[in-house]
């Protein structure tokens, strides 16, 4: 209207004020007499509409409606994940912190490394989380508007209607863009927008799913150290035949969805491939499952991942036992480094510490005994002049080199800028239904 086409307020008003008035008993039977979802309900809307019945869906197609409102619902979509996530880091920010100093066996391989601490550990988390991120936020902000593009995406309906005048259908494409809240259309289009901006959008999702697969899976490894636990209720039963069991469920439920997660940008890959020229209608279907779907699963696993780092439960005495029985033979460099200082020979040190640590190892492996190491040590005469500096060569706090100054530089520099925008979003605890 505002350009020069003959639409009456009158029309415009009518339209207005039937907004919500959407008889979908009616839209469901003219659906199964026209076979066209959309033009179903064009029907209907001018059924309830009849003075303007003559201009709705002027100059259209299908795609212009469900490109365009899809592009609106994956922007609205991304709005709704990222306060989750953000809330989410939030937790783990809170609970790195809080354990940036307690030392904890690290593992490569899941085999006993060097020491780090419980928070240095949540740290490489949260960096993945923080990569989520930025990564969601950059999807949203690269969708565009399909925007007024007609059949073929040559704009050609809209040239008629507006008599030739390109300016005209170029302001068009551009007043829609601005009234759906995007400030980009895309340039070009076929009947529908790229495929490839669907693979964009639940590649973002596929990698935090990832991302919580990765870190539910370290917390179930760790709660059969007994080292960390996921919550566990006063009354909840961790299996039907075993009271004794506390198994990490929500922890398993995060990975079993992510793992579907992970597989829905198998279809948006396969539909871009098989989009022939300018549209075909077999990506329809396909994308009203694996967009909902990959969106529905990213909320879920986010809630519930928001509970567990909500709920985690550390066990220091667990923690502190593990590294007194791995520590011994980590400190072996250590103690070899203050026999030289105090006049030993090294190799003949290296030689005395491979002897005990073999047998200490022995006793562990053989026996099932605790390791005996330092013990042994101990009760060497060659090692007199260590004996008193064996403690402190033991203060497992020495033996995590700068994890704690990482944490809180880490937290300070990069997550908590990062969650800046997101602070009025924070919110309480949440607590599952289920």
């Amino acid at each position: 209207q505002s350009l020069g086409l003959p639409i009456t307020d009158e029309q415009i008003q009518e339209m207005e004020a039937n907004l919500d008035n959407i008889d979908f008993q009616m839209a469901a039977e003219e659906e199964k007499k026209l076979r066209h979802d959309v033009m179903a309900h064009v029907h209907t809307f001018a059924h309830c509409c009849p003075k303007a019945a003559a201009i709705i869906h002027l100059g259209a197609t299908s795609c212009y409606v469900g490109d365009n409102t899809d592009l609106i619902v994956l922007r609205d979509g991304f709005n709704l994940l990222l306060p989750k996530l953000a809330r989410v880091i939030s937790r783990l920010a809170d609970f790195a912190e809080k354990y940036a100093d307690l030392p904890t066996l690290g593992f490569t391989h899941y085999q006993p490394a060097q020491l780090t601490t419980v928070g240095k550990r949540c740290c490489l988390w949260i960096q993945d989380l923080c990569m989520d991120l930025q990564n969601l936020e950059r999807a949203r902000d690269d969708l565009r508007f399909r925007g007024v593009k007609g059949t073929t995406g040559t704009q050609a309906s809209f040239l008629q209607l507006f008599e030739g005048d390109h300016s005209k259908v170029e302001e068009l494409d551009r007043l829609v863009t601005a009234k759906a809240g995007f400030k980009r259309a895309y340039m070009v289009t076929g009947q529908t927008y790229s495929r490839k901006v669907d693979i964009e959008v639940l590649s973002v999702l596929a990698s935090l799913g990832a991302s919580i697969h990765k870190i539910c899976t370290d917390i179930r490894l760790l709660a059969n150290l007994k080292e960390i636990e996921e919550p566990f209720e006063k009354d909840q039963i961790g299996s039907s035949a075993m009271p004794y069991k506390r198994n990490p469920m929500r922890s398993e439920r995060c990975c079993s969805l992510a793992r579907h997660l992970m597989t829905l940008v198998l279809d948006p890959l396969q539909t871009a491939s098989v989009q022939w020229f300018e549209r075909t209608l077999d990506d329809s279907a396909n994308r009203r499952v694996c967009l909902a779907e990959a969106f529905l699963t990213a909320d879920i696993i986010l809630s519930t991942l928001q509970n567990i780092s909500e709920g985690l439960v550390v066990y220091p005495k667990v923690i502190e036992r593990r590294i007194r029985q791995e520590l011994p033979f980590m400190a072996t460099e250590n103690i070899i480094m203050a026999m030289v200082k105090a006049g030993g020979n090294r190799q003949d040190c290296h030689e005395k510490i491979r002897v005990l640590s073999q047998q200490a190892a022995a006793v562990v492996k053989q026996e099932g005994g605790d390791n005996d190491f330092i013990a042994r040590v101990r009760a060497d005469p060659y090692f007199n002049p260590i004996h008193k500096q064996l403690e402190s060569l033991l203060d497992p706090s020495s033996f995590t080199g700068r994890a704690p100054q990482q944490v809180a530089k880490f937290l300070k520099e990069e997550v908590r800028p990062a969650l800046v925008p997101y602070q009025s979003k924070m919110g309480g605890k949440i607590e599952l239904a289920l």
